[in-house]
């Protein structure tokens, strides 16, 4: 799930008074995967309740985190120094992190669609404007 639904899905539970049965299910997850921390800033309601999943399953189960920003700019996102660094605290203790550098896998793709159609279309257009080498007339 992505950070800024997982906090949605917190907030709701918490709203509807179901809150401890959404954070004991992700608790007893075996793998979390929580994507795209960092694109969207949290409240810091919402920021709390992330933290309390994380604290929950803290040396209990595998949490995976995806971002696009460096430990230093978490801040920014969850509002708070001091919550920051007790969830940095947790997620960094036990893991291994993965730095990954290079072109975006999305843009790439978008690019050689959009090379593929202006290929397309160019041979569309070049047959379109075919010239008859008998007559010389454009067909």
């Amino acid at each position: 799930t992505t950070a800024a639904a997982l906090v949605s899905q917190l907030l709701e539970a918490r709203d509807e008074r179901r809150l401890l049965k959404l954070q004991r299910d992700l608790a007893s997850v075996k793998l979390l995967i929580i994507d795209e921390l960092g694109y969207v800033p949290l409240s810091p309601t919402g920021a709390e309740l992330l933290f309390e999943t994380f604290s929950q399953r803290y040396e209990r189960g595998s949490t995976i985190v995806t971002s696009n920003l460096p430990f230093e700019d978490w801040t920014q996102v969850l509002g708070s120094e001091r919550l920051t660094g007790a969830l940095l605290d947790r997620l960094t203790h036990h893991v291994s992190i993965l730095t990954m550098n290079g072109d975006s896998y999305r843009l790439k793709e978008s690019a050689g669609r959009r090379r593929a159609a202006a290929s397309k279309a160019g041979a569309e257009q070049n047959q379109a404007t075919a010239v008859d080498p008998d007559t010389g007339e454009i067909t």
